[in-house]
């Protein structure tokens, strides 16, 4: 997106703000003319104390316009109150405004997304760069109306004093102010780009240290490495892409803040022969060095740190299309593809393309996959290769950026009008759902319609022994005591949740590892049941031993996906044969 494109969007709305806080910027304004009058009085007091007093002998006068100088500054700081009193009635407005967004713009995703969950991570980031917005918006409000203030006092006194001194004076300072603001655009998208790779580098960097050990145990270390390698080395080349502005912008800065008062002493021989007395130029080096070149320091400080992160900030919040819950940007509507001769597969992926953001590297690339009624697949690869994104986009929490995922011979995703579960699929991810309530409600609620009894005790008794919770749910105390999730361990958890999905009567259950905290027994004893249940069952597997039991075991190593049985994968995939080796050499020991 070109930054032109996005001060489109910032700045109309900037004036809308500002129009609906017209009375707050008056009262600020008029503050900060009291600012203007201090500094008037600051040089001319100064010019007029020296030609009119202590030069012509008369240093009672002299001190009299010193007096009046000194008065100049207790009303600028009298005038500093009120602008903070005036600050804050703009501002605050700003940041409750930027908060209503973000939870709008939250709201607006969960209603996008087929699961109806929110993205809480993206609600922290954006309700912290509120927080920016607002220190931001404080900071530059505070500098430029200083600037604005000070320049027309400052100016002022110069004509006031000698309107020749302006013509020394404004162009090197013009030129220097030209020079900075013209570095303002590009900063601001070398900004951008580098709080985009920041926030995308956390996230893989995040999602890498929660699979350390799978990673470790798969030998994906190189993988691992090839997933974060790019990030880091685009965040490098910003960095140094930003100090080269700031080097420009400083460079800008030396010429606005040093030229004026060089160009006023070498021409002080010049001005002196044309009438101009000393009283004046101390007034107007008095301007320069006490006000105005100042007050221009602290803005140009100011609009190139917080005023391009303010506008970076703002774009986030003026976007016309958040990204999805995933974080990726939304996807291309995709052509209906032709249902083609494959009608009995209970979950087909044709072509699917998906990648986290623009310009990323796709974590699934024209992946072909069809998985048969009744059938037991499990997914194996390196955390960050693309499991859990391919439970999500089959899950129907994700759209693929190309090709088209099915369910049921229906796309997987469904239309925004679509209210409650799908009846098609359920989802285990890993951390398990559980919820405070009776055993009985724990273990139904994904079999039981609204207004409908449920399974009977009978058929929970046989999904309590078939996943081995006959000693748990003795311990809570039956099918109808109360349960406490914080008091259950995590592999309690799992097992209670695997439970409700044995009950579920979707034909296509998904696991994205849902047995990791479980021991390799009670692993094996929960996947048994769940792939004898009528149904598909697709595992994202953390163990060999979890592909060995099932039909067929899909590979994903980054670079292509292969598909066979655990008999005939090692020859195909040097991955799998890896992982087997490594599994089996754990055996013997």
């Amino acid at each position: 997106m070109s930054r032109g494109g996005a001060w489109g969007r910032v700045a109309p709305e900037g004036r809308r703000f500002l129009r609906g806080h017209q009375r707050a910027v008056g009262r600020l304004a008029g503050w900060s003319l009291l600012e203007s009058a201090h500094t008037f009085l600051g040089g001319y007091g100064v010019a007029r104390a020296l030609d009119d007093g202590f030069l012509a002998g008369r240093t009672a006068t002299g001190l009299g316009w010193l007096a009046a100088a000194g008065a100049g500054a207790l009303l600028g700081g009298f005038a500093l109150r009120g602008v903070f009193a005036g600050l804050a009635d703009l501002v605050e407005p700003l940041r409750d405004g930027l908060v209503r967004r973000a939870v709008r713009q939250a709201l607006d995703r969960a209603v996008a997304d087929a699961a109806g969950a929110a993205d809480t991570g993206s609600v922290a980031r954006l309700t912290q760069q509120t927080e920016m917005a607002r220190d931001s918006f404080a900071g530059l409000v505070l500098t430029a109306r200083s600037f604005v203030f000070t320049a027309v006092g400052a100016l002022v006194g110069m004509a006031a004093l000698a309107p020749v001194l302006l013509l020394v004076v404004l162009p090197p300072l013009l030129l220097g102010m030209a020079a900075f603001l013209a570095t303002l655009r590009p900063l601001a998208s070398v900004q951008r780009r580098s709080l985009d790779t920041d926030e995308a580098l956390a996230d893989r960097v995040g999602t890498l240290a929660e699979g350390l050990r799978d990673i470790v145990a798969s030998g994906g270390q190189a993988v691992a490495e090839t997933r974060v390698e790019p990030l880091i080395a685009t965040q490098e080349r910003l960095a140094r892409t930003l100090a080269g502005w700031a080097a420009l912008r400083t460079l800008a800065l030396g010429t606005a803040g040093r030229l004026p008062v060089i160009a006023l002493l070498a021409a002080t021989p010049w001005l002196l022969g044309h009438g101009v007395t000393a009283g004046t130029l101390a007034g107007g080096l008095t301007y320069l060095v006490q006000a105005l070149l100042p007050a221009l320091n602290s803005l140009m400080t100011a609009l190139g740190s917080a005023g391009t992160r303010l506008l970076v900030v703002l774009e986030r919040f003026s976007a016309p299309a958040p990204p999805d819950p995933a974080g990726h940007s939304p996807a291309k509507p995709q052509p209906p593809r032709p249902a083609g001769p494959r009608t009995d597969a209970a979950a087909e992926l044709r072509g699917v393309t998906f990648a986290y953001g623009p310009g990323a590297v796709p974590v699934l690339d024209g992946l072909d996959l069809a998985v048969r009624p009744g059938e037991h697949l499990a997914v194996v690869g390196p955390s960050g290769i693309g499991k859990s994104t391919l439970t999500a986009l089959l899950a129907g929490m994700l759209s693929p950026d190309e090709g088209s995922v099915l369910v049921a011979g229906a796309a997987a995703r469904r239309g925004p009008g679509a209210t409650g579960p799908d009846p098609r699929r359920t989802l285990l991810p890993q951390q398990a759902y559980v919820f405070t309530g009776t055993v009985r409600e724990n273990l139904t609620h994904l079999a039981a319609a609204p207004g409908t009894p449920g399974p009977g005790d009978a058929r929970l008794q046989r999904a309590v022994r078939a996943l081995g919770l006959d000693e748990l749910v003795a311990r809570l105390g039956g099918l109808d005591a109360e349960v406490s999730p914080r008091l259950l361990s995590r592999g309690e958890s799992q097992q209670i949740a695997l439970a409700a999905a044995y009950l579920s009567p979707a034909p296509l259950l998904l696991l994205d590892e849902a047995t990791c905290h479980l021991d390799p027994a009670a692993e094996e004893r929960a996947e048994r049941a769940l792939a004898d249940r009528p149904g598909t069952l697709v595992v994202v597997a953390h163990r060999v031993s979890s592909a060995a039991r099932a039909d067929r075991v899909l590979v994903l190593d980054g670079s292509r996906a292969v598909c066979g049985t655990h008999e005939e994968l090692p020859a195909e995939s040097p991955l799998y044969r890896d992982l087997v080796g490594r599994w089996n050499q754990a055996a013997d020991e």
